[in-house]
């Protein structure tokens, strides 16, 4: 294992000290209570990269205000000037890539590479989005009557809170923010406070590219801020990534006062591997979904569900990858896998592990937390198998760098056990068999499907979203997420 030794800071000290404050009404200012928390690396917990603004009530009452006043200048601009804003948000935030990632790795512990990776898909995401401006259309459709036209178009929903999570600390925030601003929406943003800095930059961008004072807003802190945004009659839709639990809290706060939600709630997916599948192939593409980001994904790799007749001959060239990853710094080139992003993440991941042993699980490779001088909270990549597909480390989200292997015995119980679960983000299969493929493109009960190649990620033009519990309301990074950030109108019109 690698061991960080480097004691410098991170992070530039200057941008640290910048923006670890909320930005409301185009202002940087501190929290009104002046209270802060710390921003620690994950690598090294006792580096704190920042104490960042800990924001309460009053603060969020003051964003959403902000964003109130500046809705109806900002959603007057137009489409096509406000796609040529993110235009311009795209192009700085290429050219600020390697500061991004640095903030990206040092706050929320990917691999440097991982988090270079992250900017330049968040770019391009601006990029489509921002294309979109001159593709946010609606229709003209047959009149009844004569001499009469009939269309459709949108209308911007309105103030939009934006609550993302810690894994992605600028994609997700960029496929929020870019959708609500292009659409005329002015934004709360409120990332979460594991990697608060990386939403912060991204802010920054928005601004120096053009977006008028107030249309976004950051709000840094953490449950009390996201509960005041959550329930502001004002709000008028809600946009989260994040935990089951939180999202069903959200969705009964938004139900009361009908506001619209959009909601990616996490996963367990399975991929499925039939014994006429490349092996090699599949088990690369696994070790890929389970461990990069340190399994830190809602799409990742948590279970293969495997034919029992090609089991150990998989979980041997699993094991056999694994054996070789480096795990530590993720600044240094060397490392195959960073940490987790802090204590309590680790901790769920030794729980969740002991609790499968303690039910029959093997115990492959891993199993345990790596001890370093940095205090960095590092495990070790798991891959358990005789893992009951009804077990709750079958059924229900590890978050970290935890493999389950459940063997089947032909490709109905397959499909049977990959839909088990309350979850449906991700599914792949892996097989060289045409009917299989296409059966388990119509059977996955799941929103993302892949066939021969690793389950996680998708590319910037296509929809991501769930299904079941994994997912409520609009796909987000798809012409579709204008049924969140936006109102069709109709008109008849007689001349």
């Amino acid at each position: 294992m690698t061991v960080p030794t480097d004691t410098r800071p991170t992070v530039d000290t200057w941008l640290a000290a910048h923006l670890s404050r909320n930005f409301i009404g185009g202002e940087w200012v501190a929290a009104h209570s002046g209270a802060t928390f710390p921003n620690r690396n994950p690598a090294r917990p006792a580096e704190v990269i920042a104490e960042v603004a800990d924001s309460d009530i009053d603060d969020a009452l003051a964003a959403v205000e902000a964003a109130r006043r500046a809705q109806a200048g900002w959603a007057g601009l137009g489409s096509i000037e406000r796609g040529k804003i993110l235009f311009r948000a795209a192009e700085i935030m290429d050219r600020r890539k390697e500061e991004l990632a640095h903030v990206i790795t040092s706050e929320q512990g990917k691999k440097l590479t991982e988090a270079r990776s992250e900017v330049d898909r968040a770019t391009e995401i601006l990029r489509f989005i921002a294309g979109e401006g001159r593709r946010l259309s609606g229709s003209t459709l047959p009149a009844d009557e004569p001499r009469s036209m009939a269309l459709t178009w949108h209308r911007p929903l309105g103030v939009v809170a934006l609550i993302t999570p810690w894994n992605f600390p600028l994609a997700i925030p960029v496929w929020k923010a870019a959708p609500a601003l292009l659409s005329g929406c002015t934004a709360v943003i409120k990332p979460s406070p594991l990697a608060p800095l990386s939403t912060a930059v991204m802010v920054e961008i928005l601004a120096e590219a053009g977006v008028a004072p107030g249309a976004i807003n950051l709000l840094q802190g953490d449950r009390e801020p996201g509960e005041a945004l959550t329930s502001h009659p004002d709000v008028r839709g809600i946009s989260f990534t994040g935990s089951l639990p939180v999202g069903l809290r959200i969705q009964s706060a938004a139900a009361h006062r009908l506001a619209r939600t959009q909601l990616e709630l996490g996963g367990k997916n399975a991929v499925i591997v039939l014994a006429d599948a490349d092996l090699d192939a599949a088990a690369s593409a696994i070790v890929h979904g389970a461990f990069g980001q340190a399994g830190q994904r809602c799409s990742a790799t948590s279970r293969v569900v495997v034919e029992s007749s090609v089991r150990e001959d998989l979980v041997s060239r699993i094991v056999d990858r694994v054996s070789d990853m480096v795990v530590g710094d993720p600044l240094s080139a060397d490392t195959d896998l960073g940490p987790v992003v802090d204590e309590s993440r680790l901790t769920a991941c030794v729980e969740a592990v002991e609790g499968a042993i303690a039910i029959g699980a093997r115990v492959r490779a891993g199993g345990r937390p790596i001890s370093d001088p940095s205090g960095g909270h590092y495990m070790a990549p798991t891959v358990l198998t005789e893992v009951p597909a009804d077990s709750e480390i079958a059924t229900e989200e590890v978050f970290g760098p935890v493999l389950s292997v459940i063997d089947a015995a032909d490709f109905d119980e397959a499909m049977e056990i990959s839909n088990s679960v309350r979850y449906g983000m991700s599914g792949t299969i892996f097989t060289q068999d045409r009917a299989n493929i296409f059966d388990a493109l119509e059977r996955f009960e799941a929103g993302m499907l892949h066939v021969n190649r690793p389950g996680v990620g998708a590319w910037p033009h296509l929809p991501h979203m769930g299904a079941k519990l994994s997912q409520y309301g609009a796909p987000e990074c798809s012409a579709e997420t204008w049924e969140f950030y936006t109102e069709l109108r109709s008109a008849c019109i007689a001349f």
